[in-house]
């Protein structure tokens, strides 16, 4: 046997301890349920709200922790993720897209999808912008592809006699609000100019809007109910004149720029108890966040429907 010196045998007993702190700190950390949420920045309100309440409400209904993590990378960012099979669910502010389907059922991923709410699509101006109102077909004057470096004062576009440079901002790329509002005021080729301030975060548009008195710039509902004060929104006409945002238009339908919002949950995961508990807290105690971060409840049937749906384990889209 072999005999250390005093220093040395003390060394290797701190070094042992180490280890098996950290190889204890692993365990734990493994014992801990995880999920994993990614997608549309719309989304991210409610879907953040209900993980906050329901990772407490878990916890002291089991004894057992769970972590929920909810980032926001685009609807379009957040498909690729969950049809990778790196996330549990993904939010979208958008229907899953034909490519994204493929994508899935490529790497073996079948999907449970579960609209959440209505969401108010809100084009915004400055406070200061005399304007109240905005039709289509100025809309798509200014974002259409040919516009890009073309429409850049107020003034150019029909109707509007504001003599001051154009800014735009908007969702990226990723974004399933930019995809919904291009087709709606573009066309189905979903193409858009590319010269305007982009980003998939609502909170950076926002800032840029409040900050630029020449701005304009689109994003969900509740966005633009938490700043309303430092933005402006404006009514908006689709053909049957001027209509403003607000539950109220949503639900009788005149609001031309009302669209619905879902979550996509992988069926795999759905089988873990903890992101099964999660989905159906989420269609019932969570839905009293569907107002409360400013969108719009879907009619009682519609969350029955997705209800059975999740129950019966009901993948692909009926949209």
């Amino acid at each position: 046997m072999v005999a250390y010196p005093m220093k040395l045998t003390y060394k290797l007993s701190a070094i042992a301890t180490t280890i098996a702190a950290i190889s204890s700190i692993a365990t734990e950390a493994q014992a801990q349920a995880l999920i994993q949420i990614d997608g549309s920045s719309t989304v991210f309100p409610i879907t953040e709200a209900v993980a906050e309440e329901f990772q407490e409400d878990y916890e002291e209904r089991t004894g057992e922790e769970v972590r929920v993590t909810v980032g926001i990378s685009g609807t379009g960012g957040g498909f690729r993720k969950f049809c990778a099979g790196e996330t549990d669910i993904s939010d979208a502010s958008r229907p899953i897209k034909e490519s994204e389907i493929e994508a899935c059922a490529e790497n073996g991923i079948e999907f449970i999808e579960i609209p959440v709410a209505f969401d108010a699509l809100t084009v915004v101006v400055h406070p200061d912008n005399p304007l109240n109102s905005l039709t289509f077909e100025q809309l798509n004057q200014m974002w259409a592809p040919e516009a890009e470096g073309a429409i850049t004062n107020w003034n150019q576009v029909d109707g509007i006699d504001i003599d001051a440079p154009l800014a735009l901002y908007g969702p990226g790329a990723d974004s399933g609000t930019f995809d919904y509002f291009t087709e709606t005021i573009n066309g189905d080729s979903g193409e858009s100019r590319g010269d305007f301030t982009a980003s998939e975060d609502d909170n950076v548009l926002v800032q840029g809007v409040a900050g630029d008195p020449n701005a304009l710039g689109y994003f969900g509902f509740a966005y633009y109910l938490e700043n309303e004060g430092r933005i402006k929104g404006l009514a908006i006409d689709g053909g049957d004149g001027p209509v403003r945002p607000s539950p109220e238009t949503v639900n009788d339908e005149t609001y031309p720029l009302s669209r619905p919002i879902f979550i996509y949950v992988r069926a795999d995961a759905a089988d873990r108890p903890e992101v099964e508990a999660f989905v159906n807290y989420y269609l019932n105690e969570g839905l009293q966040y569907v107002s409360e971060v400013g969108y719009v409840p879907l009619p009682d049937e519609r969350y029955a429907d997705a209800r059975d749906r999740f129950e019966e384990r009901e993948t692909g889209t009926e949209y």
